[in-house]
């Protein structure tokens, strides 16, 4: 067999040293005069699910009209900028090393990000209806929190109580077989896959960031690196860097649409575009060892089709690459007309050993604090090493009962969990993107997530990540927290991620707020 895993020590973090951020150039490449051009307004709603969606075009002058800078943009510098947020928001140096802890250990202490930062002020000011109304409200987290009554119905009832020795003792570090089974089925049934999936390529962990953290580990060498289009989710940074001392690679997508290519998306990705991120960082003397592919995608919700994945998958076996699929919000599309194809639905796999598929019941079953993620692979030595590091990373027996018992209940998912969960989570999107239509804010319009991904580039006094970050503590300062763009390493400033899935009288409180927040910025 070829390498496959990396040549490390056995369970092992070593060199672990600061922060470290694959430096990425994005170079703009004859970048339109012309702005993103969308569906028209007046197609809102389920026809227009593809889309891009704007509220009004931009004159020439007005704030919202800036494009991609001619000069080259570094994504490494929003990474460097949310990782600095901490400092920036308390305006000081930030506190010192610790005599007590190892170099590594500092490292650890003192990595934080923006969104990191951000829910830390969350947690210190919680918004609530009525102990605390004029608390932070929360709009930055992926969270779903509409199916509450759904689930708290679901998970109190009988079956849920089970207690056997079993559930109380050590168990296989891969998880209990029972859950492993009942994933298996579960991924056969909803990625539609054409062959039963088998329980004994099945890996569960304390969620998907844990998972990422240990292929990380056993796939790569420290140093070595990554593939990842930006923008990204941010905190698989700290997944793969803070243990694993691995680094991410950006491929930075373009966020303007070509003029002669009316069919093109904004970020859209190709493997022309991973193909050139390859060689830049082979240029740059870094070994690659992988690239992370997300479908859905965060923060951009984008669906690529199965033909798309293949494609990007064909990329990683031509230059002997593993290719992570997080498919964690396969079953958060909430259009009917909209179908999500799993990379399992297809007949056969350009490079089975080094294709790895995770989910998890964070989003898909609104339970991100249940903590369970798993890996589907075929590649028995990953599987092996993973088992290794699965005593770090474990889920306690009763909690593996309930999510089984969950899994196993076809009826209750597909007859009232799935349709109901769509339906809130829908409204929930037309309502919010009809707001921002109303307040003439851009964003990709996209059925699926919890999320829309809003420019709010107009709000910006000047193109730059110190008026982003500069705008995101506005908000905050006004119990607002939203995810900004350079949280995800996006190329361009003045995007901003903001989460729907949330009751409505929220949604209204957290526009209020953006209306009424000073903006453009106001002095610090």
């Amino acid at each position: 067999m070829d390498r496959v895993l990396a040549n490390r020590p056995a369970i092992t973090y070593s060199s672990l040293g600061g922060a470290v951020i694959a430096q990425q150039v994005f170079q703009t490449s004859g970048a339109p005069e012309a702005y993103l051009q969308g569906v028209p307004a007046g197609s809102f709603g389920p026809a227009s699910s593809g889309g891009f969606l704007f509220g009004q075009p931009p004159k020439a002058g007005d704030p919202l009209d800036i494009k991609c800078e001619d000069s080259q943009l570094r994504s490494v510098k929003a990474c460097k900028l949310s990782q600095n947020a901490l400092e920036t928001l308390r305006g000081e140096e930030g506190p010192g090393n610790s005599i007590y802890l190892s170099e590594r250990g500092n490292s650890i202490r003192l990595h934080e990000g923006i969104l990191q930062e951000g829910y830390i002020q969350y947690g210190m000011d919680r918004h609530h209806d009525t102990d605390n109304p004029d608390g932070i409200i929360n709009m930055g987290t992926s969270e779903n929190k509409l199916c509450y009554d759904l689930l708290h119905k679901r998970l109190t009832k009988p079956d849920m109580l089970h207690i056997n020795p079993s559930l109380l003792q050590y168990s296989d570090w891969r998880g209990h077989a029972f859950l492993r089974v009942a994933v298996a089925k579960f991924l056969t049934r909803y990625c539609c896959s054409p062959n039963p999936l088998k329980a004994d390529n099945v890996v569960v962990m304390n969620g998907c960031g844990s998972l990422f953290s240990c292929i990380a580990a056993v796939i790569c060498d420290p140093k070595d690196a990554i593939l990842i289009p930006t923008p990204f989710y941010g905190v698989i940074t700290e997944d793969l860097h803070l243990y694993s001392d691995v680094k991410l690679f950006h491929v930075p997508l373009d966020c303007e649409v070509g003029r002669h290519n009316p069919n093109n998306r904004p970020f859209r990705l190709t493997v022309r575009k991973l193909e050139e991120g390859l060689q830049r960082a082979k240029e740059e003397g870094l070994t690659i060892r992988g690239v992370i592919l997300m479908n859905p995608h965060n923060p951009l919700a984008e669906i690529y089709s199965l033909k798309e994945m293949i494609t990007f998958l064909e990329f990683a076996k031509r230059n002997a690459l593993h290719a992570i699929v997080d498919e964690v919000y396969m079953l958060t599309v909430f259009d009917e007309s909209v179908t999500f194809q799993s990379v399992l639905s297809a007949d056969s796999l350009p490079d089975p050993q080094r294709t790895h598929i995770m989910w998890g019941m964070s989003k898909d079953f609104a339970m991100a604090g249940i903590r369970i993620g798993t890996l589907y692979t075929e590649n028995r030595d990953l599987v092996e090493a993973l088992a290794k590091l699965g005593s770090f990373h474990g889920v306690s027996g009763t909690t593996q009962h309930q999510v089984a018992q969950l899994l196993q209940d076809k009826e209750w998912i597909n007859e009232e969990f799935l349709p109901e969960n769509r339906r809130r989570l829908k409204a929930a999107c037309s309502y919010l993107t009809g707001e921002l239509l109303s307040m003439g804010i851009p964003f990709l319009d996209r059925p699926a997530t919890l999320y829309v991904w809003a420019d709010l580039r107009k709000y910006l006094q000047e193109s730059s990540f110190e008026e982003e970050l500069s705008l995101w503590k506005c908000f905050l300062r006004h119990k607002l927290l939203l995810s900004c763009g350079q949280a995800f390493c996006c190329s361009v400033p003045g995007w901003f991620r903001i989460v729907f899935a949330d009751q409505q009288h929220h949604l209204q409180l957290v526009l209020g707020l953006m209306l009424t927040s000073p903006i453009p910025k106001e002095e610090d």
